[in-house]
């Protein structure tokens, strides 16, 4: 019964000040919203970009190297002595029976697996760009990677259809006025040259990819690094890339060849998400405090005003503590209110800005904004905005219960 006492009092201060109230729960809408949209909008935008980053490369790559070197044979058997300028002797540069290693993989990676001959070389058209040459195998390469996908001008099954033909970036044939069809000069890192046919254009969205990177079959790639039969990279695609730093771990333990993950060759990128996702909650949490204020300013106006009413109750027996009930209840209905008329904006902003199409320079497309859905953004913005209105109204009315019910009806007009 008490309780029942203290809400339609509170609802009843909320209601005869229609004005105040909407005010109060306007301010509260519009915090919630703008952060939910802030928080859609910011999210959206990483999310594509490492959508766009990890589409254009291998979720794992395991490379011919170890993360350490082995320890020499001298060391093993006179670990007593020390010795210095020992020398260290490189064995043959490439992954030794890959194809039992991929079989051996497959039997439990959550994806697949290929393999593929990275180098570096020079192409010629008029004018020279280094470029890194990647040798795929045609057949294997469509299971893990988007470059099918990706493809403008001819397909990925096209290498195997003419001597040395590769696929370049459209970025790239801009940059030399190469067409497909037309034959280029491949310069390798030994020496080795050789012409090479245009069979198909590739845009993966990221120009340092479209300008520097040419696919050909694993044997153009083998002659251009001057070691035939060689293969010196796994290209390890997942059905969950965010689970590629444990199966980059695992496949390194069982193999013993150096796995790198996106998420380690991109650590630096990653690392300034991470400031930037501290950078948005900043701007939530003040944007939710600000909304807060206007609640206070409403809560202490009503306190302000209610001050005879306050000492009628405390004088019938009411306690402080129930009296400030009252109050917190009443900031409690603008907050829950606000926070429903939040979400409402909040979702339309973000649909809103869905809707909006940016010209992109690079893929010569309108491409939408990217927002990303979430009930967190909503639980998220809608509590703090609630805990923030509860916490504003209780200073003023602990303010206001705390003075003498005499005091107040001595200084009423």
């Amino acid at each position: 019964m008490a309780g029942n006492l203290l809400v339609n009092i509170a609802w009843t201060h909320v209601t005869t000040r229609v004005r105040q109230t909407l005010v109060g729960m306007a301010g509260v809408a519009m915090g919630v919203g703008f952060t939910i949209m802030m928080a859609g909008l910011m999210e959206g935008s990483q999310i594509d970009f490492l959508r766009q980053l990890v589409d254009t490369m291998p979720h794992v790559t395991v490379q011919d190297e170890r993360r350490a070197a082995p320890v020499q044979p001298a060391d093993r058997e006179y670990g007593a002595v020390q010795m210095s300028n020992v020398a260290n002797v490189n064995n043959r540069p490439g992954i030794r029976y890959p194809e039992s290693m991929m079989a051996s993989l497959r039997s439990w990676l959550p994806g697949d697996v290929a393999p593929s001959v990275r180098t570096t070389a020079i192409i010629d058209h008029g004018g020279r760009v280094g470029i890194t040459l990647i040798g795929i195998d045609p057949r294997l390469e469509v299971r893990v990677s988007k470059l099918a996908s990706q493809m403008r001008e001819g397909q990925v099954s096209d290498l195997q259809r003419a001597p040395n033909a590769v696929i370049i970036g459209v970025a790239l044939a801009d940059k030399l006025a190469i067409k497909t069809g037309d034959t280029v000069s491949l310069i390798g890192g030994q020496g080795t040259q050789v012409s090479a046919t245009v069979v198909g254009m590739f845009r993966s969205g990221l120009k340092r990819v479209d300008e520097g990177q040419i696919y050909a079959t694993l044997g153009t790639a083998q002659v251009m690094m001057g070691q035939s039969g060689i293969v010196n990279e796994l290209r390890v695609r997942l059905n969950n890339p965010l689970i590629a730093d444990v199966i980059a771990k695992r496949v390194e333990g069982q193999i013993g060849y150096k796995s790198v993950s996106w998420q380690e060759a991109n650590s630096d990128l990653l690392s300034s998400f991470a400031v930037r996702d501290f950078i948005v909650l900043t701007v939530m949490g003040a944007m939710l405090l600000t909304s807060s204020f206007a609640t206070y300013n409403i809560i202490s106006t009503i306190t302000n005003e209610k001050r005879q009413d306050i000492a009628i109750m405390k004088s019938l027996g009411m306690r402080e503590t129930a009296v400030r009930s009252i109050f917190i209840m009443e900031a409690a209905i603008i907050g829950l209110v606000g926070m429903i008329a939040g979400w409402a904006i909040g979702y339309a902003l973000c649909y809103g800005w869905s809707q909006i199409t940016i010209y992109n320079t690079l893929t010569g497309t309108n491409v939408p904004i990217s927002i990303y859905y979430s009930p967190r953004h909503y639980l998220i913005a809608g509590g703090i905005s609630l805990l923030c209105c509860t916490g504003a109204a209780f200073f003023p009315a602990r303010k206001a219960t705390r003075v003498h019910p005499v005091e107040i009806i001595r200084g009423a007009s």
